[in-house]
């Protein structure tokens, strides 16, 4: 099979990777794709506010221990129903949660009841090789234009210094290579350790054998940081249809790509409405990323128009934000030894609201064209009507 057919049976199967990275898909001409879905018996008779209520100030959680991390409680809290509002903590907390146990996959909450003892375990046998990592310091971190960009924090900042290669793929410089550098030790030692005491670690998901989840070692509240005060504004500019206001919770992971480790990576969707991916660095040959449209979960086997197609070849320290419902996969990395660092950002509110809709044609390709051809239709129709041709008169 040449490299042509390759590419192309490649690109007919999409896959679904679902929280804890589970695949679910079927080749294209498939009746239907298989999507494994988070079940649940907490279903909610109340809504969310489709608005936030910007004037009410949400109570303090930091003093408790709860599911999900205290921040999202604190931000979800704001578009709850008016008679929720002035409910006590208590029971706001509990219709928050069922809220967010809705949408969390089953698998990635199974994860989650053994989590806490399996993370201190880590957290208190490993002992961090730079722990200036585990507190974001930006000028150690960002290159001075990002950095000037998010201070600045508006829409002309940010397009100053990033490109829009394709529609809805964004990319530009980000890392200081000191960082990356500082990065790509830290996950080596990290591996070593797991090596000496033959520690089971849980990989980012069931796609990739090789890479760690980074909140496992002790990086989520560095994590948290990256997304709420540099990630978050630039969505709040760019993926304002996908809740890129409101991301409130991260899955921060690496993956690593090369000899002895993964060679490619199929094409399917992330489980999160924004995707940041960094490269950290390395020599390598290949590992291109190809981006094919974004699709919802009806359209998510859809053809690929010719618009959609992109493909973007990593440099060490640049970053690619795009919507977690964009279609893409990598291509092999024939040579050498690649390692990239991925925030899924996924925001409870735009979960919780997406459940009340149907229309999703500011963002899906598909949904966009069956809303337009309808349009054309109904102009036609309506044309027609009022322009029939008069009879002749005898």
């Amino acid at each position: 099979m040449s490299s042509e057919q390759r590419e192309g049976s490649q690109e007919t199967t999409t896959t679904t990777v679902e929280g804890n990275g589970t695949i679910a898909g079927q080749n294209s001409h498939s009746a239907a794709p298989t999507t494994l879905r988070a079940t649940s018996t907490m279903v909610s008779c109340q809504r969310l506010r489709l608005n936030p209520n910007n004037e009410h100030r949400p109570d303090s959680y930091e003093d408790l221990q709860l599911d999900f991390p205290n921040s999202v409680y604190s931000s979800l809290e704001k578009y709850l129903p008016p008679n929720m509002l002035v409910s006590n903590r208590d029971e706001k907390i509990k219709f928050m949660t069922d809220i967010m146990l809705r949408h969390l996959p089953h698998g990635e909450r199974s994860r989650a009841q053994r989590h806490s003892d399996y993370r201190l375990k880590i957290t208190t046998n490993y002992q961090p090789l730079h722990k200036e990592l585990y507190t974001l310091v930006p000028t150690v971190c960002f290159v001075p234009a990002f950095l000037k960009a998010i201070n600045e924090n508006t829409e002309e900042s940010f397009r100053n210094i990033i490109s829009e290669p394709s529609p809805g793929v964004f990319v530009f410089d980000m890392l200081q290579p000191s960082f990356c550098e500082m990065m790509l030790a830290e996950i080596d030692n990290f591996e070593r350790w797991v090596g000496e005491t033959k520690f089971r670690i849980m990989r980012p998901n069931t796609m990739n054998k090789y890479g760690a989840v980074l909140d496992d070692f002790g990086l989520d509240t560095m994590l948290d940081k990256l997304m709420e005060g540099f990630i978050r504004p630039i969505s709040k500019v760019f993926f304002s249809d996908v809740g890129g206001a409101t991301l409130d919770s991260h899955h921060g992971f690496v993956v690593e790509y090369g000899n002895d480790r993964d060679v490619d990576l199929g094409f399917h969707v992330d489980d999160s409405e924004v995707t940041l991916n960094v490269c950290l660095g390395n020599q390598f040959v290949g590992g291109e990323l190809f981006f094919r449209g974004t699709r919802c979960e009806k359209h998510v086997n859809t053809a690929t128009k010719a618009d959609e197609t992109y493909d973007y070849c990593h440099i060490p320290g640049q970053a690619v934000l795009h919507r977690g419902r964009h279609r893409h996969g990598a291509r092999a990395t024939t040579c050498g030894h690649r390692v990239n660092m991925l925030l899924w950002c996924r925001s409870s509110v735009f979960r919780e609201l997406k459940t009340h809709h149907k229309d999703f044609s500011s963002w899906c390709g598909e949904c966009f064209c069956e809303k337009r051809d309808e349009k054309v239709r109904s102009i036609d129709a309506l044309r027609k009507k009022l322009f029939k041709p008069r009879q002749t008169q005898a």
